[in-house]
């Protein structure tokens, strides 16, 4: 074998309705099921320098928006305070041949009590049980640019 993918089964290509830049109003099923399962996920967001970033972290659904957690002082909330560009993969975990790669930008920052419903939410996906750490937590709810989803094998 020359090393190349054959056999890609492309799923599902999604693109914002009527123009490149406005959002999404829904993800397709097949890419929900993904973020609505406890997949582990990669966001890139970029430096002040422009240099990429990317860590692993807690994904899920809010209405259209995906959701995610992290400490108000992390890179991650530092570079999307600076640029609200993102980009997320994920991967299913019972099936690491089926994932997706969703483009857009963090539209709202959730704080507060509203915050610990949505992180309590997704921990309990993960984790079973509410968040351990009842402190230093924010949301942020992406609205997505660009999805699709891709099955490879």
């Amino acid at each position: 074998m020359d090393g190349s993918l054959n056999a890609i089964d492309l799923v599902k290509t999604v693109h914002p309705r009527s123009g490149e830049d406005e959002p999404m109003t829904e993800l397709p099923a097949d890419l929900r099921r993904l973020f609505d399962s406890p997949n582990y996920a990669h966001l890139a967001t970029l430096m002040p320098d422009g240099a990429p970033h990317s860590a692993p972290l807690w994904v899920g659904m809010e209405g259209d928006r995906i959701a995610l957690l992290t400490s108000p002082s992390s890179r991650k909330a530092r570079n999307i305070a600076h640029d609200a560009r993102v980009a997320i993969s994920i991967t299913d975990h019972a099936q690491p041949f089926v994932m997706a790669s969703v483009r857009g930008h963090v539209a709202e920052r959730v704080e507060g009590d509203a915050a610990w419903v949505i992180i309590d939410r997704l921990s309990d996906k993960y984790l079973g049980q509410p968040y351990p750490l009842r402190t230093d937590r924010v949301v942020f709810l992406i609205e997505p640019a660009q999805a699709r989803a891709i099955t490879y094998g």
